[in-house]
């Protein structure tokens, strides 16, 4: 092995290893809610421990892709994890349910900032040729994140502590930025370092995402959809939408910048991206109760289920750079979009005919393929759009359409599987063999649903932008060199 090869390989073990951090965090305080509300009260409040922490990441990762085009990727990505530890530490000291919210934003702050800015130097490692071995470690990364954080988490509420899930953060994160600082090679950021920040944007932002939240949690549990306080909040929502477009519009150097939504490569991934992050939180909400409620199957067995997805994720996306420099990116990702598709209508066809759980797991293993092919495409294809300097902004405009898609779809199947149940998720966990037809239909709509949107994304690409040719192999672009004006 070259030491350049060395070199390669510590920063991207250590970017695994921060990227593992952030994934497992955003599910690693559901297990050990019990012992958190016990200890701390405000149990009413807990479900805002996950979303403080997807606001703070959502609203942040624009901010973190315009800062590491203009400051580079290593101050960003040591700041953003040194911000994420000490969000950790915090947490771990929290007091009362309002400083661990307020903490657990903090943290989210940090995450947002690792997010974005690995995938952006995952895109400054690798040639387009390569980059399917990367994104298949980071799919791998998230997959074993959401399968292990709540195992985490309750173990230690049951065995140590709470906070320990905090604590645990600290020396890793610690090591990962020691690999970071030693192997990260120097760069050349002159250009645009002295860009004003578009605070304005960014607050504004802030408070428009925060409104939206604000209506996805509480909605349909402290009040009713259909009722004055979320009537309310729509409007206030539509409104900030409309302030925050029209300043930044007018902004020298706004916050979300117009040049990536008007490059129809660059928009219309990004929107499809968007619609992928409201798909893949259906079988992560809903499969596992599904699975023990209709299918009798204990919790270990269920996220076998569940599992399906998360074995054929990271093994299509292995693969996915051999099919996009067969066929283009546009290709690519209408086979994986329409992969999609079949597997989501293939879930509702199970469900019609009560199927086994072989074939659930089957149905699961292909939308994994599904997501495999199609999100590894989407990111390389608009990372190979653009210059170094251009990159950091069009990754994070990306991270920042899948984060708001998935708070989106949380909120959107957890209120159709409730509607087409009558019962809440909760509660279905725990009902008795009558409820079951209630569990198969939230089940059977809300995939239904799914693949309405995946029809959807299908329409988007192919408006997309009609490349078949192959990407020519090129000698990685790596941080250290000197950066490039993008188009546009």
């Amino acid at each position: 092995m070259t030491e350049a090869g060395a070199e390669r390989r510590g920063l991207v073990a250590a970017l695994l290893l921060v990227m593992f951090l952030a994934a497992m965090d955003s599910a690693v305080t559901a297990t050990a809610a019990p012992q958190i509300v016990a200890d701390l009260n405000g149990g009413a409040a807990f479900s805002w421990l996950l979303a403080a922490y997807v606001l703070a990441v959502t609203v942040s990762v624009p901010l973190y892709g315009r800062l590491a085009d203009t400051h580079g990727r290593r101050v960003v990505l040591v700041g953003g994890t040194l911000l994420f530890l000490a969000g950790s530490a915090l947490c771990a000291a929290s007091w009362s349910m309002a400083s661990l919210i307020a903490c657990r934003f903090v943290q989210g702050l940090g995450a947002g900032a690792i997010q974005g800015t690995v995938q952006t130097v995952a895109g400054d490692l690798y040639a387009p040729h390569e980059r399917g071995r990367i994104q298949a470690a980071l799919a791998s990364v998230w997959s074993v994140a959401a399968l292990t954080g709540p195992a985490v988490g309750g173990a230690l509420a049951q065995y140590g502590h709470w906070r320990g899930i905090f604590l645990l953060n600290l020396p890793l994160g610690l090591a990962a930025i020691r690999l970071i600082t030693r192997r990260f090679p120097a760069e050349d950021v002159r250009s645009g370092a002295s860009d004003p920040v578009d605070w304005r944007g960014a607050l504004s932002l802030l408070l428009t995402c925060m409104t939206l939240m604000t209506l996805l949690v509480q909605g349909g549990t402290s009040w009713p959809w259909a009722s004055l306080q979320s009537g309310a909040l729509l409007v206030l929502f539509s409104a900030l939408v409309l302030v925050t477009v029209r300043m930044e519009r007018s902004a020298d150097r706004p916050f979300l910048p117009g040049w990536v939504w008007r490059r129809r490569e660059l928009a219309l991934p990004s929107l499809a991206l968007g619609l992928l992050g409201v798909i893949m939180t259906a079988p992560l909400i809903l499969l596992p109760v599904y699975a023990q409620t209709v299918l009798g199957l204990g919790p270990t067995a269920s996220a076998a289920v569940l599992a399906g997805v998360t074995f054929g994720w990271p093994t299509a996306a292995v693969f996915s750079s051999r099919l996009y420099l067969s066929v283009g990116f546009r290709r690519a990702a209408l086979t994986g979009a329409a992969t999609i598709a079949a597997a989501l209508l293939a879930t509702v066809s199970c469900t019609v005919l009560g199927a086994s759980a072989g074939l659930f797991v089957a149905a699961s293993v292909l939308l994994g393929i599904g997501f495999g092919l199609l999100q590894p495409t989407l990111l390389v294809g608009v990372q190979a759009a653009v210059a170094w300097d251009g990159r950091g902004t069009a990754t994070a405009n990306l991270m920042f359409c899948r984060e708001t898609g998935q708070s989106l779809g949380a909120a959107l199947f957890g209120a159709l599987f409730n509607a087409a149940g009558n019962q809440g998720i909760t509660v279905a966990a725990h009902c008795t063999a009558a409820c079951d037809a209630h569990v198969a239909a939230g089940l059977l709509h809300s995939y239904a649903a799914g693949a309405g949107l995946a029809t959807v994304m299908l329409l988007l690409l192919l408006l997309s932008s009609p490349e078949t040719a192959v990407v020519p192999a090129q000698p990685a672009r790596t941080p250290s060199n000197k950066p490039q004006r993008s188009a546009g």
